[in-house]
């Protein structure tokens, strides 16, 4: 997915206001990249647009700990945006983001979040395994 494709996707969802999907892309991402170590934010740059991959670079290693509601706050100040717009915001890129990267890149992210953080990024996929019949 290129930068216009990526950026098109997250103003599409619901609730995105259009003029609003780059400046919450952005802001997201760099929240994002706060929140994980710093080798899951190149893994995650890797699987970015150019445009995008420096938001996601860390200069440490070692993530810093903070909930969901300190999150979505640090999203609604750099985007500039209210607390409804930066949520709704936010579940698109995060919605965005498990489309355009691998799985299993998507994956090791949503691993390395609190539960809280699932009501934006859903369980990894790979914690629900199914049931086989006969077993």
């Amino acid at each position: 997915m290129n930068y216009t494709e990526f950026i098109q996707s997250v103003a599409a969802r619901p609730k995105v206001p259009p003029g609003q999907a780059e400046p919450i892309t952005r802001a997201t991402l760099e929240t994002l990249a706060e929140r994980i170590t710093g080798g899951q934010a190149r893994e995650l740059a890797s699987q970015l647009p150019e445009e995008l991959r420096g938001l996601v670079r860390r200069p440490t290693e070692d993530p810093e700990r903070f909930g969901l509601a300190e999150f979505f706050e640090r999203v609604q100040s750099r985007a500039g945006v209210d607390r409804q717009v930066a949520t709704d915001g936010a579940q698109a890129v995060l919605d965005t983001l498990r489309e355009a990267a691998s799985a299993k890149e998507y994956g090791d992210l949503v691993d390395q979040l609190p539960q809280e953080f699932w009501q934006l990024t859903g369980p990894r996929a790979g914690r629900l395994e199914t049931r086989r019949v006969g077993t």
